[in-house]
């Protein structure tokens, strides 16, 4: 287990990357011995960081939900990370958000389902049923996931190992919210879909289905999640539930469009 004061100093090297937009190598491979715990206590060093220097949480995010991208990562079970107030990005129907491609590295588009809470949620033992209940609507959403740690070791190509992801705050960078809401209790949620096009060429289709059979599957795991750490999913939380397409990377200039039919589309490009 790593002590206090790598931890530090890697959250400041992340913090440090995110302004600079310079990628930093691997953790996992400069420190082998790296665990899944020292990787979320780097994640929590930053955002301390960040909340010093005045960012606020507005909710989590799920990643590695689907099977295949947990066998590729090495694990049994998806990581999470942090939403910040400066992270949010909001659709209006009918217009094209134009977004800053500076204000990230190498971003990649995913599409997902965001959960707005209306009641806490504290593990351990929150169930799918308490999740859908203390929900207070379901919208389209979009994550904007980028690297501070970069994706490929820069001399060897290996990809990076969920110790660093993890710490890189689950790679989460910005988050794409649509104005449509849905009540879970009379929606078929895992039945929600959406074609994803990238500068008019479909790119990517999937179901919510895709998040483990359900997409509150991951809520209430991160809800038990959070109760070692003495924390809880709070109302009035965004909690994206993870994506149920492949990321699609994204330059300036690229015009994304996700139409997830009854729920409405999310229409953005990256200036």
């Amino acid at each position: 287990m790593f002590d206090n004061t790598l931890i530090q100093q890697l959250a400041h090297e992340l913090n440090q990357s995110e302004k600079s937009r310079v990628q930093i190598e691997h953790f996992s491979k400069r420190y082998p011995g790296m665990t899944i715990e020292d990787g979320y206590r780097i994640n929590r060093a930053w955002m301390a960081i960040k909340f010093a220097e005045g960012r606020t949480m507005i909710g989590h995010k799920i990643g590695l939900t689907s099977r295949a991208m947990q066998v590729s990562s090495q694990i049994d079970e998806p990581d999470y990370g942090t939403l910040l107030d400066n992270m949010r990005y909001t659709c209006t129907p009918g217009q094209v958000l134009d977004i800053p491609h500076k204000n990230f590295i190498a971003p990649r588009v995913e599409v997902e389902l965001a959960f707005v809470l209306k009641k806490e949620l504290r593990g351990p033992n929150v169930t799918v049923e308490q999740v859908l209940e203390a929900t207070e609507y379901v919208t389209p959403a979009i994550e904007i996931i980028d690297s501070r740690i970069e994706q490929f070791d820069r001399h060897t190509q290996v990809m990076r190992k969920v110790f660093d992801t993890i710490s890189d705050n689950a790679a989460n960078a910005g988050i794409v919210l649509g104005a449509n809401r849905v009540d879970p209790l009379t929606t078929d949620l895992p039945w929600c879909g959406a074609v994803l096009r990238q500068n008019g060429v479909v790119e990517e289709t999937g179901l919510a289905a895709g998040v483990q059979g359900h997409p509150a599957v991951g809520i209430a795991w991160l809800a038990n999640k959070l109760a070692p750490w003495g924390e809880h999913l709070q109302a009035g939380e965004i909690v994206l539930a993870g994506s149920f397409t492949k990321p699609a990377p994204a330059k300036v200039g690229d015009v994304f469009d996700a139409d997830y039919g009854p729920l409405g589309k999310l229409q953005f490009r990256f200036v």
